[in-house]
């Protein structure tokens, strides 16, 4: 399982790497013994805190006047207090854990201190591969939601879906429940099994499933050709190989078709995208862009960090390109779409993105454990801000569930019962003998995505505009 979003603990979030990323590390202390009932290394991780503290104290202390020691020395207080007085025996390091948790959550959703633990699955995450049930969650309205379901993953075999509310895991609660106490429980051996109890609807009837756990290995990009010359590409996340895998599906559905024509069009699905490195989301829209800035990200005050710019070289210019997004498309994605769509690249299909327009950074402790603090927001080319807005879509369509979907797809005035048959149907009826009318019922999607009114609408959006392309240039010939 990994999460993102509100207080997400996995990868699938925006992490600053090569030029992007300053590598921050620090060298662990050296060892030295055991002083009475303190480990040197709780001292460490309360050295670190109170250093970060200080830090922030410092600065308040400069913009207000006050003494930059003063609520330092209420945490001091505190903590003696907790030491001498409290009912049972604490864990120093716990206590200094959560001391931090609860200073850095203070800023914002996104800004978290990972423990080792939890920044060991942060890694294992980037890399695609990890032991879980296939799910990616998020918190939604105090309820840990589901937002993609990784294939062939027991997830997936369960019938689990996105939208998905978690009622329980294990027994446990888990409405308002800690996303990282949901990530623990959802990891584990391969082959151990969690008990989970979700809910599809506000009134529905919980739906209880045992998962048994797996290794997850996350196939980041899938491609298929469609007819005609088209090429279907799903992105799933943004994970540290994702550029590579991409330019490697354009290449191989290229040399199929070089034969007939070349390609004619892209549909590229970013759909529950939750996002992940920014690099990648970089490597990706230079693939389709020539020149111009990607992103760019400004710091506190809006002073601009960084300027991510597309090169010419390699650069695939000679199709047209649809971006299908949704409510679940996030952070990368959104920078993917933001970029195609203020250069006039792509076309964007499906509805408002989800808005996670800020940058993280992860900066390693000596512990092994990590501070995840926001430090920028991202910016379009054209300046827009994503945080809390989103890509607007040029041509929006909300999705249905797929008898929705097909009735809606199918509505016409030749799809009404007793319609009058115009001129040309009535004598192709009869010359073919079927003066009947079509069966009732018989509503269905046409096309490669007969249960995907989205994705149907957008390949009929593809292929309209690679027509008109080929007809313009057909006419200047």
């Amino acid at each position: 399982m990994s999460a993102q979003h509100h207080r997400r603990r996995n990868v699938w979030l925006d992490l600053i790497r090569c030029k992007w990323r300053p590598r921050l590390r620090h060298s662990r202390p050296p060892t030295a013994p055991v002083s009475g009932i303190r480990t040197c290394w709780a001292i460490g991780v309360g050295a670190v805190f109170i250093a970060v503290a200080l830090t922030y104290a410092v600065a308040a202390g400069a913009a207000t006047g006050k003494s930059p020691y003063e609520n330092l020395a209420i945490f001091a207080r505190a903590l003696s207090h907790i030491e001498t007085s409290y009912v049972g025996e604490v864990d120093q390091s716990k206590l200094i854990y959560g001391a931090i948790r609860g200073m850095v959550r203070s800023l914002d959703p996104h800004s978290d201190y990972l423990t080792p633990e939890e920044h060991r699955v942060l890694v294992s995450d980037t890399r695609g591969r990890f032991g879980g049930v296939g799910v990616e969650i998020d918190v939604r309205d105090g309820w840990l939601t589901v937002t993609s379901v990784f294939p062939n993953s027991p997830a997936q075999r369960a019938h689990i879906e996105v939208g998905d509310r978690f009622v329980s895991m294990d027994g446990a609660r888990a409405r308002d429940m800690p996303i990282e106490d949901a990530v623990r429980r959802m990891r584990g051996e391969p082959g151990t099994e969690v008990r989970v109890s979700l809910r599809r609807n506000d009134d529905g009837p919980a739906i209880e499933a045992t998962l048994r756990r797996e290794i997850i290995e996350v196939d980041a990009v899938e491609g298929r050709l469609l007819s005609d010359g088209y090429l279907y590409v799903r992105l799933r996340v943004f994970q540290e190989t994702v550029a590579r895998e991409l330019a490697d599906v354009i290449d191989e559905a290229s040399e199929k078709l070089a034969k007939s024509g070349g390609m004619r069009g892209l549909l590229l699905d970013l759909r529950d995208n939750p996002g992940g490195l920014l690099d990648q989301a970089v490597l990706v829209a230079d693939e389709f862009l020539e020149s111009g800035t990607i992103v760019s990200t400004r710091g506190r005050g809006g002073r601009e960090l960084a300027v991510a710019s597309a090169r010419r070289a390699g650069t695939r210019s000679a199709f047209p390109i649809v971006v299908l997004v949704n409510g679940f498309t996030a952070s990368a994605a959104e920078i993917v779409s933001g970029a195609l769509q203020d250069h006039h690249r792509a076309l964007i299909v499906g509805t408002r993105t989800f808005g996670k327009g800020s940058v993280q950074n992860v900066i390693d402790l000596p512990d092994a454990s990590a501070l995840k603090i926001t430090i920028a927001r991202y910016y379009t080319p054209h300046g827009r801000s994503i945080q809390a807005e989103g890509i607007e879509p040029d041509v929006s369509i909300e999705q249905m569930r797929v008898p929705a979907a097909a009735s809606v797809a199918s509505l016409s005035e030749a799809s009404l019962e007793g319609h009058l048959a115009s001129e040309t149907q009535a004598a192709t009826a009869h010359a073919l003998g079927r003066d009947q009318p079509r069966e009732p019922g018989r509503k269905e999607l046409r096309g490669p995505f007969a249960d995907d009114l989205q994705a149907s609408m957008a390949y009929q959006t593809l292929r309209a505009v690679a027509l008109d392309r080929e007809a313009r240039a057909a006419e200047r010939k």
